[in-house]
């Protein structure tokens, strides 16, 4: 009876992969930009438990999502298996209540954070990190993330100076979920997974010096609650404090099947994966900013990467050998694993855009050098320059407008 039991689920696992594939990636391995509600309604029909809140509504995200559980599991023996970052895994439901525990860091005085976060740190070590207000322009940033935001986290700062500033920042950073945003203010909180082992880094600072702005990079399964209790938290002691959400950029994974070689990862799918990225992240930000407006900006990395899969397709990435490391050998590629990290020289990409939607200034204009090290050099990076501030201007969610093309943001 098991063993039956157990097929029966293999099977209703394959048939929402296959039904799945028609509505969101289609039969000939091209992803769908804009599935209709008609054919997301008959998905849900079929599958009634790909409707995570029980709304009766089906979304693409929720689409996505049950998807990604379903290759999660499944097939002989667990052989499919998928390795690296967690898609599905369990939320503690105390975010489901209206508040966190009464014990939670956010409940508590200044002092009183500031106090937990020396404990954890030890004698000798300032818990408040801080910085003096700056006189060129920089905004002073917390954030959290993984080893997506990695990249411009790295180059941002540097990117600033040549812009003639100082970057302020202080994160609190882990590699896949133990970067997101929900795990971090667990962690932060000593809530739920982290019950009575509060770690503070950012709360401590964000309620006792002055920052301009947090940065998120995002994840699995996303909800808007995870992001707004950063912002409620943030705005109680900085309010005038605005908040950036990367939308990361499609990845091999989120096709169903994953190509054999480069026929099947090519531009147009690239565009197409990155049109339902849009429209997911869409829905988080509608919410926050629902609730505040004017307040919540997408990074959009996603369509920076999506550009350069284009620009690659033309010939117009000098230096760069490949779309996909995984998939065509070549080092110098946009991807260079199955996981979806940027190959070499692509930090610069992803600092470029982080750098275009939070000082709404092209980085052409940029005059001063930027040590690039051995790779990509000159030519490519002014490509990459361009390309970040088609994808800030280009983004309606960026905040970022430049109808008269001189490189800066329009007044809005």
């Amino acid at each position: 009876m098991e063993h039956g039991a157990e097929m029966t689920s293999n099977l209703r696992s394959r048939a929402f992969l296959a039904a799945c594939s028609i509505v969101l990636v289609g039969l000939g391995g091209e992803a769908c930009a804009d599935p209709s509600k008609e054919q997301l309604a008959r998905l849900l029909k079929q599958f009634p438990k790909a409707d995570a809140n029980g709304d009766g509504v089906l979304t693409i995200e929720e689409a996505l999502a049950y998807r990604a559980k379903v290759q999660g599991g499944g097939g002989q023996d667990g052989s499919r298996a998928r390795r690296g970052a967690a898609r599905s895994f369990p939320v503690n439901p105390g975010w489901e209540k209206e508040k966190f525990p009464d014990h939670a860091v956010c409940y508590q005085s200044p002092e009183r954070i500031r106090g937990i976060y020396a404990k954890v740190l030890g004698s000798g070590r300032n818990p408040v990190t801080s910085f003096p207000r700056s006189k060129d322009g920089g905004l002073r940033i917390v954030g959290t993330g993984h080893s997506f935001m990695g990249p411009g986290y790295k180059t941002l700062p540097k990117i600033c100076q040549a812009a003639g500033f100082q970057q302020p920042l202080h994160l609190h950073t882990g590699g896949g979920m133990t970067g997101s945003a929900r795990f971090k203010w667990e962690q932060e909180n000593g809530i739920f997974q982290f019950e009575g082992k509060p770690k503070p880094k950012l709360l401590a600072s964000i309620a006792n010096a002055e920052w301009e702005a947090m940065m998120w990079g995002p994840y699995f399964n996303d909800r808007p609650e995870y992001y707004l209790c950063w912002m409620e938290f943030c705005l109680k002691y900085n309010p005038a404090m605005k908040f950036y959400l990367s939308d990361a950029w499609p990845q091999i994974e989120h096709l169903d099947m994953a190509p054999d070689s480069g026929k099947g990862f090519v531009a147009e799918t690239i565009a197409s994966l990155g049109k339902l990225k849009n429209a997911a992240y869409g829905e988080i930000l509608s919410v926050l900013n629902g609730k505040y407006p004017g307040r919540v900006f997408v990074l959009p990395t996603s369509d920076a990467m999506v550009l350069a899969s284009q620009y690659f397709e033309r010939g117009e990435l000098p230096g760069v050998e490949g779309l996909h490391r995984a998939l065509g050998g070549k080092k110098k590629s946009l991807w260079r694993d199955k996981l979806g990290h940027l190959g070499p020289g692509f930090e610069w990409l992803e600092g470029y855009v982080f750098y275009a939607t939070l000082y709404r200034r092209s980085p052409e204009l940029i005059k001063k050098e930027i040590d690039l090290g051995e790779f990509p050099g000159a030519k490519l990076d002014r490509v990459f320059r361009r390309i970040a501030w088609e994808a800030v201007t280009g983004n309606p969610l960026s905040g970022v407008c430049d109808e008269n093309g001189d490189g800066v943001a329009d007044e809005s």
